[in-house]
């Protein structure tokens, strides 16, 4: 089977998005499918791109055997409403431009938060006469809501509406939540054509392992408890409650035994770093993004990780995508998200549940769990067992099976005699 995979994401960008996505694909090619996928140059969350790669209108590469076509799209960082909508439909326009150019596809794939590249999907598909899949990562417009980035309006009810199109004239969906299928069916979607495959941990690269004693020295985090949070910076994310937490530890004279490292980057960093400079918090150091194939240096160097989102009832839905990154380095997690991600870390014990943008009751279950070995330790064993439950591998096939069953039930099916393979 010939997989055309659409996305604004796609290594050496580090998020969530690429990972996925990389990861997946590099599973499918070593299954024996073809996959080729149409993405732009590499410029996540800055907007500036990568060294070694260019903004042209087509260049081709490839990566652990996939095919990674490049295009061309306007680039901006990631804040401010109407620059990233260009940047998201320039996108749309040039991927669909190019996809019309791959030849011998049997199916396209479309991937959000955001749905312009799903537009892009629905449009090939149609065109070349093959099912279209759609990925979803997020309820979008409804998240861009729930931060507060933009109020209910025209432009959203709009957006809405191209929204239940997408869903309506999917062949199959592939949500990463239970959750996302749910909200979908109680708004009159096919349940039938819904699946959920969530997030994973590629097995390999995130593993336990030693403290990193060489980044411990350059960090001067020798025999201090190490809480981390690792990815964006965004509005989403209400990283103040980590800040909070941290100036909370050391008005008590605790800062000196506990320090906060936040490691990536984001429309609210600046912000961020400006508010900790403005309150002397010498607990807390910030991280520029690094490699992805560095992310596990440097949580080998926390004692706990932090996953934390805004306190709203579309969070519930979401499953941060590092929590398994946690689980499969051993690293115990202090959960500031409610809904079913908060689930996962109850059932699978590992780690403390706390509540969004409390950071009152976050610095009192860091101060417990560092003092509590044995909880410590099984946290920890707790969440290599619960690791392999989210192989990124088995998952991959996972949705393979997936797409699959969408070539065989689409309006399209019989175009294309390799469908079966």
């Amino acid at each position: 089977m010939h997989i055309l995979f659409l996305t604004d994401n796609f290594p050496p960008e580090v998020n969530a998005p690429a990972s996925r996505t990389f990861e997946h694909c590099r599973e499918w090619v070593r299954s024996g499918q073809q996959v080729t996928v149409i993405t732009c140059a590499p410029n996540f969350p800055k907007g500036r791109i990568y060294d070694g790669y260019r903004n042209r209108l087509w260049q081709i590469e490839e990566m652990d055997g996939i095919r990674v076509i490049r295009v061309w799209s306007y680039m901006t960082a990631n804040e401010g409403f109407a620059k990233r909508i260009l940047d998201y439909q320039s996108f749309m326009a040039s991927a669909t431009i190019a996809a019309l150019f791959i030849l011998r596809v049997d199916l396209v794939i479309g991937t959000s938060p955001q749905f312009f590249t799903v537009c892009a999907a629905w449009a090939v598909g149609a065109l070349k006469r093959i099912p279209f899949v759609f990925e979803l990562r997020d309820i979008w417009p409804e998240s861009i809501k729930a931060v507060g980035a933009m109020q209910d309006s025209t432009m959203i009810r709009l957006l809405e509406r191209i929204e239940m199109f997408l869903y309506r004239h999917a062949d199959r969906i592939v949500t990463v939540t239970r959750a996302f299928r749910e909200n979908l069916i109680r708004r009159g979607v096919d349940g039938g054509k819904i699946a959920t495959v969530t997030n994973g941990v590629d097995m390999v690269s995130f593993r336990p392992k030693p403290k990193d004693e060489a980044l411990l020295k350059e960090l001067c985090l020798e025999g201090k408890f190490v809480c981390g949070y690792v990815g964006t910076h965004g509005l989403a994310h209400h990283l103040e409650t980590i800040l909070d937490a941290a100036e909370r530890l050391a008005a008590d004279g605790l800062g000196g035994r506990f320090h906060f490292i936040l490691l990536g980057d984001g429309a609210r960093k600046q912000a961020l770093q400006a508010e900790a400079q403005r309150r002397g918090l010498a607990n807390v150091t910030f991280v520029d993004t690094v490699p992805k194939a560095d992310v596990a240096r440097y949580w080998s160097v926390l004692d706990v990780s932090i996953i934390h989102l805004r306190k709203t009832e579309l969070f519930t839905t979401v499953i941060p995508s590092k929590l398994f990154e946690c689980m499969g380095m051993a690293l115990p997690v202090l959960h500031g998200v409610a809904g079913e991600s908060a689930e996962i870390v109850r059932s699978d014990d590992v780690g403390v549940v706390f509540e969004p943008e409390n950071s009152q009751q976050l610095v009192a279950e860091i101060q417990s769990l560092e003092s509590d070995g044995v909880r410590y330790a099984r946290y920890r064993a707790n969440c290599l067992l619960a690791a392999m439950k989210y192989d990124r591998a088995a998952l991959a096939s996972t949705m393979l099976d997936e797409l699959r069953t969408a070539t065989s039930g689409s309006t399209y099916r019989g175009v294309s005699p390799r469908l079966k393979s």
